[in-house]
């Protein structure tokens, strides 16, 4: 693909959507998003399950950008708005289409975990000592985090995990932007250490009733800090299936 592209696509319809309303209907809407930020969104037809929006739009894309993605959503006058499915485009999948696309497309299941957004700042420190090595974590920040609560925002904290062991930052209320400013330690044994393990951080809605949200992980392999001691960045939050290591 050119180095700057536009795209042009526009929405027209749905079909046959499933009920997520009480009344036995839904309230339809689209959003757009390229590599989970939100660029654009329909207007919402209020209940019918065959909403028609016929809607125009051009996107000026990055040229990294990894996906683009189109979800149907029901929206709520009370709560979160329900997500009723979406349709997933890759750079790849979009640069061959050369005359376009224009079709009906299946709708997809959206599993929460599986569904995140945002970055989180961190610093990896390894210490090795005479008798131990001390892997110190760094927990700087997040933005734009996944909103998993009522009020639109989340509990987030966040927890460094290496094998069996792990620490937890503190909770930051009510916030998609938490700022820590925590360092986390782990003691390692040098069996732990070698260059097929992997640093994880994780970051979870807290909840008070039921149990947790997650909200994206990284992974980062011991041998980048074998290369270099000191690890520090943003780095893009991955779905609890992904193993990639990050292009961070």
């Amino acid at each position: 693909m050119a180095r700057n592209t536009s795209l042009y696509f526009r929405i027209v319809e749905g079909r046959s959507l499933p009920a997520k309303d009480v009344s036995g209907t839904s309230d339809p809407y689209c959003i757009v998003k390229v590599d989970n930020e939100v660029v654009a969104r329909t207007a919402t037809i209020w209940k019918n399950l065959s909403p028609f929006w016929g809607e125009e739009f051009t996107l000026h894309l990055p040229a990294g950008f990894h996906s683009l993605c189109f979800y149907v959503m029901d929206q709520d006058t009370i709560g979160h708005d329900d997500v009723i499915g979406k349709i997933s485009l890759s750079r790849e999948a979009i640069g061959s289409q050369a005359k376009g696309l224009d079709s009906w497309v299946n709708l997809t299941r959206v599993h929460p975990d599986e569904e995140v957004q945002g970055e989180i700042h961190l610093g990896l420190e390894l210490h090795r000592g005479p008798e131990n090595t001390c892997l110190r974590c760094h927990v700087i920040e997040a933005r734009d985090l996944a909103p998993r609560d009522i009020s639109g925002t989340s509990d987030p904290f966040a927890r460094v995990i290496v094998n069996q062991r792990s620490a937890d930052t503190s909770i930051i209320k009510k916030t998609r932007f938490p700022h820590w400013g925590e360092s986390l330690e782990l003691e390692l044994e040098p069996e732990e250490l070698s260059q097929e393990a992997v640093v994880t951080l994780e970051v979870w809605d807290w909840d008070l009733v039921g149990k947790n949200d997650f909200l994206g992980k990284v992974e980062i392999p011991f041998a980048c800090l074998h290369k270099s001691p000191v690890v520090q960045g943003w780095f893009r939050l991955r779905p609890l299936g992904n193993h990639e290591d990050d292009e961070g």
